[in-house]
């Protein structure tokens, strides 16, 4: 794994340099928001590529890359899926929910499902979200990253979060969304150089890509494999993505939160289709790597998580291996960025506005979100220490399987919600609540199965379902759920509270979304 040792003069020159640009554009950004203006959806100014580049800067951190290497390296590029058929739910975003949400004029996710089913579903979302920012996107995202950082500086995990969470807010707290919007061009740029050059040198060290392809299994590079893979079997892909998507992709204020500061529709519209252009080069850029290790070093290779920093440390030369971790250091601040101002941005807007002081003034509301900021950057440092504290278990990978059964509550209700015009208040509330809740048990019992479910499962001769397969069954069982609960409801159904944006059809958006479909079928096609 990279150490200090590894780092040079030039890489430390290098590593400088980079955060005195990111700061530089930081604070040009923050002095192009106007004095007094809003912090939070940086005054719906977000053009296209600060859009597309913002949601995909949340979307990687360093965990991420180095997990789609580890994956490339043992499977090849069927981990791909999870990048390539987001597109459906990247579209989804665009042409059917971003409508209503900029026609609701909404600051936040739960403000919007308030509008549609009620102040007590805002309420429960708005703490459903706040959680889930503090736990999955902070803690979990400077644990990942703090292993980086102290690897590097040889400094505790609490300093590590400490300095990462000090960029990060700094740019929050100072220019808002469109402070961390503007930065994330910049990092998301060098970081696709820093990544291509790395593929770059690495199919010259293989000798090519037919003797790439010669070297691998043949089935790394394929995208659908039998139902018997028990890593990446094709059914639950297919069946259990699209839960995870509509929650990630549609429903995250995270990853919503650009699309709510676009410009118009219009813009939110090109600014998702270029996020799914670049979903393209995850397969190229994070997953290749994996894969092209494997070729060079897979007979000395141990350990598949150390398969990113490996190719780094045999092919990058002096002066590159610290640009490579201002990339790593880029994803970071992305990620922790966005989610900063997605924590500060619904606990101002939906429960201290909301429910303690409605008639706020701007410059309140601003410094409301700055003191929430530095709160929730607080609480990230404890959950990140007491998480680095527990020894023997992989943490990382055990929280994000169990978010991974937050999903089917998020996707039922908000499908639902926007679908069903019957659907109710109270199947809605039932759905976060107690669906959660049973979400949650049946994650519990899949991670950490009890030894009398184990003695079942053998004596019946079956296993537990894929992981994603669980996502989906649960889905369905609280869709069902909310129809009858809806269609038993003694009440009259909430009325549609919000209008749908009616912008002009933009023949750019609509062509360009149709071109990326087509790319899409044809690299599906190809790799299978």
């Amino acid at each position: 794994m990279m150490n200090s040792h590894y780092m040079q003069g030039l890489d430390w020159l290098i590593l400088g340099i980079y955060f005195a640009v990111l700061l530089v554009i930081g604070i040009w950004a923050s002095t192009k928001r106007k004095k007094g203006g809003a912090l939070f959806l940086a005054e719906h100014s977000l053009r296209w590529h600060h859009i597309g580049f913002s949601m995909w800067g949340t979307n990687v951190g360093p965990s991420m890359l180095i997990a789609s290497a580890s994956a490339g390296f043992t499977s090849g590029i069927v981990s791909g899926n999870y990048a390539w058929y987001a597109f459906v739910f990247i579209a989804l975003l665009a042409f059917v929910f971003a409508p209503r949400y900029l026609g609701a004029k909404v600051h936040t996710l739960p403000e919007f499902m308030g509008l549609r089913f009620g102040q007590s579903t805002r309420n429960i979302l708005a703490w459903y979200t706040i959680i889930t920012i503090v736990i999955s996107w902070l803690a979990l995202t400077l644990f990942a990253g703090g292993i980086l950082i102290r690897q590097v500086f040889d400094i505790p995990m609490w300093s590590s979060a400490l300095v990462l969470l000090l960029i990060s807010a700094f740019f929050t707290m100072m220019g808002g969304l469109k402070a961390v919007a503007y930065t994330n061009v910049y990092q998301m740029i060098l970081l696709i150089a820093v990544s291509l050059v790395l593929v770059l040198v690495g199919l010259d060290r293989v000798g090519g890509v037919s003797a790439l392809v010669d070297k691998v299994p043949a089935d790394y590079w394929v995208m659908f494999k039998p139902n018997s893979d028990e890593a990446f079997p094709w059914l639950p892909i297919v069946l259990g993505y699209p839960v995870m998507g509509v929650w990630f992709w549609c429903t995250d204020q995270s990853m919503v939160q650009p699309v709510l500061a676009a410009k118009d529709l219009r813009e939110g519209q090109l600014g998702t289709n270029f996020t799914g252009w670049l979903k393209i080069l995850d397969v190229a850029l994070y997953i290749l790597p994996g894969v092209i290790c494997f070729a060079l070093f897979g007979d000395t290779l141990k350990n598949p998580d150390e398969a990113y920093l490996t190719m780094v440390e045999n092919l990058f030369p002096v002066g590159m291996v610290g640009l490579v971790f201002a990339v790593l250091t880029a994803c970071l601040v992305s990620t922790i960025g966005s989610a900063l101002n997605a924590l500060s941005t619904v606990f101002t807007m939906d429960i201290y506005v909301k429910k303690f002081n409605p008639n706020a003034s701007q410059r309140h509301i601003n410094y409301v979100g700055r003191v929430v900021t530095v709160i929730g950057a607080a609480l990230a440092i404890i959950l990140t220490v007491a998480i680095d504290s527990i020894k023997g278990l992989n943490l990382f990978n055990v929280f994000q399987s169990v978010l991974g059964f937050i999903a089917p509550p998020m996707a039922a209700v908000f499908l639902m919600g926007v679908f069903w015009k019957k659907a109710t208040t109270r199947a809605a509330n039932f759905a976060l609540t107690a669906g959660t809740a049973f979400c949650l048990v049946v994650g519990v019992l899949y991670l950490w199965p009890p030894q009398w479910l184990t003695d079942m499962l053998v004596s019946a001769g079956t296993s537990l379902p894929h992981f994603m397969l669980l996502s989906f069954y649960l889905f369905v069982i609280l869709m069902v759920s909310m129809t009858v609960l809806s269609m038993t409801d003694s009440k009259e159904s909430t009325p549609l509270a919000y209008t749908v944006e009616e912008a002009p059809k933009s023949k750019l958006a609509i062509g360009l979304w149709i071109a990326l479909a087509v790319v899409m079928v044809g690299l599906y096609i190809y790799f299978n």
